[in-house]
């Protein structure tokens, strides 16, 4: 019964998060909808996937970050809350057009591409039975999630900059300084819960396996992710960069998250691999 209450939601995030796809890309390029069709279908994506969420934790009876696939599930709605959240802040829908494709890939990736076996409720690892498994992986997955979103919009600007580089217009110049700021925003925001991020990591780490910093490639790759985005935001506000030598090393910072999440995840090696092994 709770596989298949698991199953029909799972289905519905799917449904829900394909049709707030198509209703942004249809309300940017053609203008024929209202913005109440898009915000609203993003709340009900929201939602969707938050019950998807309390229902994992309901079954399981710990918190759902416990392996790569729930993991994805949090971030997709991390992912749809922060674009909630500059909906709500900016009265504009823009991000939907950047953001939800990305969101919905990531879904359809855990859904379809992650071995079943490794979405079914297991019982937890004794590494990962702590209080410390809410407190350091939600963090994480929150900076990851808000770091992946201010480096897409640092992709979407480096994109739109050199297609328009010969024939850019003023609108087109306020729109590329709405992604450059709104890009600097979300990463300053998702910065500092990468740095809580790493320390409670390694307080964990010293109470699991005695030693606050073992070089595993999943710290290792935590440690140059957040070197480059301390980059990204030192050269910003003491050098004052901005525009496109700013958001070239925010698109590089979307690559380097990557490999650090999932990169790790597919390799199987290290203490971290308990995520996912291929």
């Amino acid at each position: 019964m709770c596989e298949m209450i698991e199953t029909v939601v799972s289905n519905f995030g799917f449904l829900s998060l394909f049709i707030t796809m198509i209703l942004y890309c249809i309300k940017i390029t053609l203008k024929t909808l209202s913005k109440n069709w898009t915000f609203g279908s993003l709340i009900i994506s929201n939602i969707i996937l938050f019950c998807f969420l309390s229902i994992r934790w309901y079954n399981s009876h710990h918190f759902p970050v416990s392996n790569f696939y729930e993991s994805l599930l949090f971030i997709c709605w991390v992912l749809t809350s922060i674009q909630f959240c500059v909906e709500i802040s900016t009265k504009q829908n823009w991000l939907g057009i950047i953001l939800t494709p990305v969101t919905f890939i990531i879904y359809c990736f855990n859904s379809f591409y992650i071995p079943l076996q490794f979405q079914t409720i297991q019982p937890l690892i004794p590494a990962l039975k702590s209080n410390w498994l809410i407190m350091h992986v939600t963090v994480m997955l929150v900076s990851y999630a808000s770091l992946i979103c201010g480096s897409l919009l640092a992709i979407a600007f480096c994109c739109l900059f050199y297609l328009h580089l010969k024939c850019i217009s003023y609108n087109k110049t306020q729109f590329l300084k709405k992604l450059d700021n709104y890009s600097y925003r979300i990463i300053g925001f998702g910065f500092p819960f990468l740095t809580l991020g790493i320390l409670s990591g390694a307080i964990w780490a010293n109470e699991a396996w005695g030693s606050y910093w073992s070089w595993d490639p999943k710290e290792t790759w935590a440690l140059i992710t957040w070197i480059l985005f301390a980059i990204y935001l030192h050269t910003r506000y003491i050098y004052g960069w901005s525009g496109l030598k700013s958001s070239l090393l925010g698109s590089l910072g979307f690559i380097i998250i990557w490999i650090c999440y999932i990169g790790v995840n597919l390799l199987g090696k290290g203490l971290h691999s308990y995520g996912w092994l291929v």
